[in-house]
């Protein structure tokens, strides 16, 4: 392992313009995903459904987002059920004993409950023997909980890390907000990390966040600071708010800088990366951050046309099927960037 640190500074952020993009990065190497894993629910939600629903405009979603559908839980579904079914998936892959498994990180921010957390819900139904936490980031959440497994790997304090992202972000979207509602899906990913050769991992990665950025997307009641109240459950202030405009320019700027960054920094180029996995955010923010650099469509891992933002499932729903369709192999350089609320985000170059 080797980290870089740097204390120069590029551009600022929307959320602050005091605010100061870092140039610091770090490598995690030696360790490997040996298993994906992904679950989605089976009730598929077409545009038109949202249309005949709530007066959602068809056009204005595909034309704006890219996205043609998406999937909802059914009643009782919670997101533990769907990052289980990955995490089983993942592990039926793998082909190792679930008793080997010890350390499951769940990134996610729509948790089942605020306590216990949704990770130790996983834990309890899969039988496993271990730790288990969340890590709350959002859109980066699958990797911020990637970077955390994978640097207990390495270290030697696990031996087998499952690393989870998912979100039912059905139940916390306004579905009276047309702008908003139509974007996001239910989804859940796995990955499963072990120790790999020297060369394997993380070859550069960066995390990052922009605390002033919050008030761009955010939940505002429900927590310690403006407690849930019936006046404010009938306000709709438990629902997701989301300033689309800014996190939209904010997110194209970010994508190409971090990206720029941890390719500069990895001594790489965008030829000598095999897949780009981004968030699946909107088609119009990856097709924007690609054409700046140069990354060709059939290097872009495109899914959210099916499955819209699943959030914290975005990255490994992804990279489980590019997995499965021989899109990523053995030696290939992978590159992945998850992005959104906080603001945070999380980049890296992964040596398969």
């Amino acid at each position: 392992m080797a980290t870089i640190a740097e204390k120069d500074y590029a551009k600022p952020t929307p959320g602050n313009d005091k605010t100061l993009f870092t140039r610091r990065t770090s490598s995690l190497l030696g360790v490997q995903i040996v298993a994906c894993g992904s679950y989605l629910p089976d009730q598929v939600v077409t545009n038109e459904q949202l249309d005949e629903r709530y007066g959602c405009d068809p056009n204005w979603i595909v034309q704006r987002t890219g996205i043609r559908e998406r999937r909802h839980c059914p009643d009782g579904m919670a997101t533990s059920d769907m990052c289980i079914e990955a995490s089983r998936q993942a592990i039926r892959t793998s082909g190792i004993d679930p008793q080997q498994i010890d350390l499951l990180v769940c990134g996610t921010f729509t948790p089942d409950y605020h306590c216990p957390s949704t990770a130790c819900l996983v834990q309890d139904q899969l039988g496993l023997d271990c730790p288990a936490f969340d890590t709350a980031a959002a859109c980066a959440g699958f990797m911020y909980a990637l970077v955390t497994a994978a640097q207990f790997v390495a270290t030697g304090n696990a031996r087998y890390a499952l690393a989870v992202g998912g979100d039912l972000n059905s139940r916390i979207v306004n579905p009276k907000d047309q702008r908003t509602f139509p974007l996001f899906g239910d989804g859940a990913g796995a990955v499963l990390i072990t120790r790999g050769t020297p060369h394997q991992g993380l070859v550069c990665y960066q995390l990052g966040s922009d605390g002033s950025g919050g008030p761009l997307l955010d939940r505002p009641a429900g927590g310690t600071k403006v407690p849930m109240t019936p006046e404010g459950l009938v306000a709709g202030e438990h629902f997701l708010r989301m300033d689309g405009r800014s996190v939209f320019k904010w997110a194209v700027r970010m994508l190409v800088d971090t990206i720029e960054l941890v390719l500069s920094k990895s001594g790489m180029t965008v030829h000598d990366i095999s897949q780009f996995v981004l968030h699946q955010a909107n088609i119009r923010i990856i097709n924007a951050a690609a054409e700046q650099l140069g990354i060709p469509q059939e290097k872009l891992f495109v899914n959210l046309d099916r499955y819209g933002n699943t959030s914290g499932g975005s990255i490994p729903i992804a990279l489980d099927e590019a997995v499965r369709s021989g899109r990523i192999q053995s030696g290939d350089a992978v590159l992945m960037c998850g992005f959104g609320g906080g603001l945070t985000w999380g980049t890296g170059v992964f040596r398969w």
